[in-house]
């Protein structure tokens, strides 16, 4: 019994330490970061800005305006030198070395109309640095400071391959108070909060202000992210942190460096997502890709694109939907040829459109006045909920619409119907139905006879609100 019991226990003792090593393997958890923080730290930095601001004209934010110790503290702030004088501002933010000829990656809003940009090293020696270019949309600015040695440095890694759950650490200077460390795990990937190129990797690793620009690194110290924002009520982490992830920046880096500007491809189109109910409006076999809703002089006219032509593909990657599809289009060299294949009335095309620079784009002012149309004779009716009248000289005037716009104006709205649930409102304008023009009731009538016989159970209207275009499809049923 006694050899037996002893090869039980062994047996007992060899099976815990298995169960033991499976579940340290699980977590993944290093017994220290002090190793990975001693091998990094050397290459993350504290910024700090200096900007000068216009001094005050009055004693404003100090007593009530009209208030007798006004002319006091007039007085007071004139003897002690300060008065209408400008004066200097600082703030604090973080950053982290790319390259040993001193590049560093930090956010924009950090350095933002700052006129001095101070660099503090881990070791305590610090340089002023210069921006060679800064990028608003994904709020990344690149810097550079002369050194007389080479500096240590971080190199970036692959954030598609950060998974949910991984160990991150945070580094940079939070509150001003220094070179701090944080630790925690991925909480969520390809967050998006409010701009069109936004992939942020949520962590739970605490993120405070001063924090912004510092790097987010796996385990292997690659940086993964630039630490970026919070979700807080009280300004200070609760534990929901985003970090721009590095495929994002890498390319950001790659343009500010070459250029000293981002140079983003630009289709020229605007989209929407497909939905389900605007998939089935228009006889499609999935609620994918993105729904062209207008599309202004640019690469994709050029190159025959239509509105209501749903992209499928763009350069041999299928689009999911809008999001995915400006991210797709901005990372795509400006000047590339480029295959889009869109769905039009059912059939695929392949477009070949070259790409023009999203940035020429935004800056360039376009001319998008049209030769009037003679005015349909006024023939108001009910339908879909909505009550539609053709374009007349009073409406055009009551609703500042141009001599050249052309359609259906919704006049008011059936509060209980669908239509007004979908977000129609009077002062819309329907300019096509069923992917074609519309400029008076008997056209659209026309098109609910044509949805219905195709066996369609909604159609879809091209809405445009102040000159913006969006598709909204509504139910047949109510079109009795």
């Amino acid at each position: 019994m006694t050899a037996l019991r002893a090869v039980w226990v062994a047996t007992l003792a060899l099976f815990l330490l298995g169960l033991t090593a499976i579940a340290s393997q699980a977590r993944g958890a290093p017994e220290s970061f002090a190793d990975l923080a001693e091998e990094i730290s050397d290459a993350v930095v504290n910024i700090t800005t200096s900007t000068m601001v216009e001094g005050r004209t009055g004693p404003e934010g100090m007593v009530p305006e009209g208030s007798p110790f006004e002319d006091f503290f007039r007085e007071f702030r004139d003897r002690n030198g300060e008065g209408n004088r400008p004066r200097r501002s600082s703030a604090l933010g973080s950053g982290f070395v790319i390259s040993e000829d001193g590049y560093i990656v930090t956010n924009n809003h950090v350095i933002d109309g700052a006129d001095e940009v101070t660099i503090e090293f881990f070791s305590g020696s610090e340089l002023d640095a210069k921006v060679v270019g800064t990028d608003p949309n994904t709020d990344i600015a690149l810097l550079k400071v002369e050194a007389d040695t080479p500096l240590p440095f971080v190199s970036f890694g692959d954030s598609d391959l950060a998974r949910v759950g991984d160990w991150v650490m945070a580094m940079g200077n939070p509150l001003g108070q220094g070179f701090s460390v944080s630790a925690g795990i991925v909480s969520a990937r390809n967050r998006a909060l409010s701009g069109s190129y936004d992939d942020y990797i949520q962590t739970d690793a605490a993120i405070n202000r001063g924090n912004s620009g510092g790097p987010l690194f796996n385990m292997d110290g690659e940086v993964i992210g630039v630490n970026t924002a919070i979700l807080s009520p009280t300004g200070g982490s609760i534990g929901i942190g985003f970090s721009m992830a590095s495929n994002v920046v890498i390319r950001v880096v790659d343009q500010l460096k070459e250029f000293g500007e981002t140079r983003r491809g630009w289709l020229g189109v605007r989209i929407q997502d497909v939905t389900e109910d605007v998939a089935e409006a228009m006889g499609l076999e999935a609620a994918r890709g993105a729904l062209v809703t207008d599309v202004p002089d640019g690469p994709a006219k050029d190159a025959g694109m239509l509105a209501g032509d749903v992209i499928l593909n763009f350069d041999g990657k299928e689009v999911e939907d809008t999001r995915g599809l400006v991210r797709q289009v901005g990372n795509t060299e400006v000047g590339k040829s480029v295959r889009v294949v869109v769905n039009r009335e059912g059939a695929t095309e392949t477009l070949k459109v070259t790409l023009g620079r999203r940035e020429d784009a935004e800056s360039a002012e376009t001319d998008t006045e049209e030769t009037p149309e003679a005015e349909e004779p006024p023939a108001a009716a009910e339908i879909l909920g909505l009550t539609l009248s053709p374009l007349t000289a009073e409406l055009r005037e009551e609703f500042n619409l141009s001599d050249s716009a052309k359609g259906l104006m919704v006049t008011d709205v059936d509060e209980t119907s669908e239509a007004f649930e979908k977000g129609l409102r009077a002062g819309d304008l329907i300019t096509e139905a069923g992917q074609a023009e519309v400029l008076s009731v008997e056209d659209l009538d026309a098109r609910i006879d044509e949805a219905r016989e195709a066996g369609r159970k909604s159609l879809l209207l091209l809405v445009r609100r102040d000159g913006d275009p969006r598709f909204v499809a509504l139910g047949l049923d109510e079109a009795e």
